[in-house]
């Protein structure tokens, strides 16, 4: 029997189009393409609550899960249906694109049938799209740092968070981490909301010296869990809720209640599991938009760092040099020019 060129699913009173459905996606258990938009659709409420109304930017696989991939920021033109909505938003280099902006599940299940792995929604509402209203901790765990470590720092970003009357939301990131989101009024900007992040990171560092690190550079950060503070940066992105990964496996980023925090396993979190557990406990991350926290005690913070010497930390390759911004080399090679530099005189 041919196999099917393609599907019609009806999501939410659209219809979704899955072309090349038998596609397999994940080699551990052989899903396929089709697996992928159903999962979306099975986990429609949490996934659409991590991407609802921003603009999200396309992060295809083509080939499936352990094929390349790519980024694309503007929605094609090509087999665009007319439901689909989207947004303007401009990046650090002064251009702009016209983001997918999802209002419903079907949005979720149209990105999927372009291979959409994972979601990648912006920290903004279309509504104001310079004002982020999520602050977001990335923990990623350097090269040799086993995941209970990772748990570990998860669990002390917790401890500052409540410290400073915020509440953060955890979840696996899918890969080798653990994310915390933390929604928060859009009263500050982009630079605002990381130089909150940064205070953040560098506190945990402080309690935890020897399991977490903010060095942005990554031959200062050792065995440890860098608190990836740049993902709060205009233009950055991380993989939101319910999100499947890149591996073999199709791993979740999946919402976690604090105290499953401590004994999670990443493995147990798949496309093939995500969804049950979804249908029985329902989302974890489900009171997230409830209430919008300040950030004016983080900022505290950060003012009183800057006050004993510690001021901004490098930014991403992509942005210009920015006002207090360090040198932005990496410091063996600083070293090394400052030592050329006196063998010179």
């Amino acid at each position: 029997m041919a196999k099917a060129e393609s599907v019609d699913l009806e999501v939410g009173g659209k219809t979704v189009t899955v072309t090349n459905p038998e596609k397999v996606f994940f080699s551990t258990r052989g899903e396929t393409k089709l697996d992928l938009v159903k999962y979306y659709v099975a986990v429609g409420e949490g996934a659409l609550r991590g991407v609802y109304e921003r603009p999200t930017v396309l992060k295809r696989f083509p080939n499936g899960a352990e094929g390349d991939f790519f980024f694309q920021k503007r929605v094609p033109e090509k087999g665009r249906p007319d439901w689909l909505e989207t947004v303007t938003v401009s990046f650090p280099s002064g251009r702009s694109a016209e983001e997918l902006c999802p209002v419903d599940v079907a949005h979720v299940a149209w990105a999927a049938n372009l291979g959409c792995l994972d979601l990648n929604p912006w920290p903004v509402r279309r509504h104001d799209v310079d004002h982020p209203d999520e602050l977001r901790v990335d923990l990623d765990p350097q090269p040799g740092v086993a995941f209970e470590t990772v748990r570990q720092v998860a669990l002390c970003v917790r401890e500052v968070l409540d410290e400073h009357g915020l509440a953060g939301f955890p979840k696996t990131s899918g890969s080798r981490g653990i994310h915390i989101n933390v929604r928060v009024k859009p009263e500050w900007d982009f630079l605002g909301v990381r130089r909150s992040a940064l205070a953040l990171a560098r506190e945990v560092e402080r309690r935890m010296p020897n399991e977490a690190t903010s060095a942005w550079w990554k031959e200062q950060r050792g065995e440890r869990v860098f608190i990836d503070f740049n993902q709060n940066a205009r233009d950055r992105t991380v993989a939101s809720a319910y999100s499947v990964r890149n591996n073999p496996e199709g791993k979740v980023s999946s919402p976690l209640t604090w105290d499953e925090v401590p004994d999670v396993e990443p493995l147990d979190l798949t496309l093939a599991t995500v969804p049950a557990r979804f249908a029985q406990i329902g989302d974890p991350a489900a009171a997230i938009d409830d209430v919008e926290y300040s950030l004016q005690s983080l900022l505290d913070l950060s003012e009183r760092d800057e006050m004993e010497g510690l001021g901004d930390a490098p930014w991403p390759p992509n942005f210009p040099k920015m006002k207090g911004e360090p040198k932005r080399v990496q410091p063996s090679r600083a070293r090394k020019a400052d030592a050329d530099e006196e063998g010179s005189e």
